[in-house]
Formats: structure tokens, C-alpha cells, sequence
């Protein structure tokens, strides 16, 4: 069976963690990071609040609970995990600060992908169309979003500085592909920041 091509930011994510190590994937989705760590070595846990999800995972033979992140994190050790990785999730929670106090809790290290509501097309649908955008970052309209938080580049970078968390890697994407940082707040359609204590 031919593997199917992770997401830009799943890929970096993939890319940077070695084989061997300990990742909980919270907000797992469908699996695709999880099956391809696992694939590569490592030890890897997921947590998934959508039960079509869980199943799908487990399915594949993946090690994933059904649970709440914003309550469920509290319940894990701490740094029982090398690396916490919350990728497209953190504009869903309840409250995005202190699930960036529980990554950087269970995980010694942790990544965080988001899409960033500066980026132009955003401002730009807002400006002129006055409508929440529907974009390729943003795919569906606002009434069914899961997005209760709209976080920005500036928005994560002063949030990770609030809570003492070191920022060692960012990446930036537009139209599927990683651009650079320059600008990256209105040019950005999402974000990758990988993150220590």
C-alpha cells in the first residue's frame, strides 16, 4: 500500500524527531503523523476527541485514546514524553495558554502548528469581501469551524515569550510550500514552532 504524502507541517514535524523517542500526538486526527513516527521508530501515543478518529486510528494499529485534550493533558506525567506535538489544534482549545503550560509540561520538547489569521488572504476577506474567509488554511465557513481562538504569528511568538518557552525552530507555509520568515505574519497562511523550557 503506497503511503500518502503528510501535510507540510506534519512532514517538518516528522523530519525533526529522531527515531526512538517518545511522542504523544494530541489531536491526532486521522493518524498520518503517528503511523509515519511509528514507521520510523518511535514510541507514539495519540489522544483524539472525535470517536471516527479514534477508530480509524486503532484500526491502523495505532495506540490512541479518545479523549479531551483541554481536561485529558493533566492526567499525563511529567516530560513522560520527549516530544508533545499539537498540530492544527491549538486555535481549538479552550484556553490556548495553559494547553502551551501542559505541552511543555509532558513533553521535554514540543510542536505546535497552527494557521495564522494575519495572513493576507484572511485580512484581506475581512477588509473588503466584510466575511469570515473561507481559504485553504481555513476550509470551511464560520459557523462550522472548530476555531474559537484566531491566533496570529506575533500572537504565538508573544505567548510562547509569557510562558518562558524557548522558540529553537520555526517554519512557514503558504500555498503548501515553507516560505521565509520575512513578513511571515501576513504572508503566512500556517505556522510550525518547535519548543523548549
Amino acid at each position: 500500500m503506497a503511503e500518502h504524502a503528510l501535510r507540510p507541517d506534519l512532514s517538518v514535524i516528522a523530519e525533526r524527531i529522531e527515531a526512538g523517542r517518545r511522542v504523544l500526538d494530541i489531536g491526532c486526527g486521522d493518524g498520518a503523523l503517528m503511523a509515519a513516527l511509528r514507521a520510523q521508530g518511535c514510541d507514539v501515543r495519540g489522544i483524539e476527541i472525535d470517536a471516527i478518529c479514534v477508530a480509524r486510528c486503532v484500526g491502523q494499529g495505532l495506540s490512541v485514546v479518545q479523549g479531551d485534550a483541554d481536561r485529558d493533558l493533566a492526567d499525563y506525567p511529567d516530560a513522560g514524553f520527549d516530544y508533545a506535538v499539537l498540530s492544527q489544534t491549538l486555535q481549538t482549545t479552550a484556553r490556548p495558554d495553559r494547553m502551551l503550560e501542559q505541552l511543555l509540561r509532558v513533553g521535554r520538547r514540543a510542536f505546535v502548528s497552527f494557521p495564522n489569521f494575519a495572513h493576507w488572504r484572511t485580512r484581506a476577506a475581512l477588509m473588503f469581501g466584510g466575511r469570515m474567509p473561507v481559504t485553504n488554511a481555513l476550509p470551511v465557513s464560520w459557523y462550522e469551524t472548530p476555531n474559537i481562538h484566531h491566533v496570529t504569528v506575533r500572537d504565538f511568538r508573544e505567548l510562547a515569550r509569557e510562558k518562558a518557552a524557548a522558540i529553537e525552530r520555526e517554519w512557514f507555509f503558504a500555498g503548501g510550500h515553507a516560505i521565509g520568515a520575512s513578513a511571515a505574519n501576513i504572508r503566512a497562511e500556517f505556522a510550525v514552532f518547535e519548543l523548549s523550557r
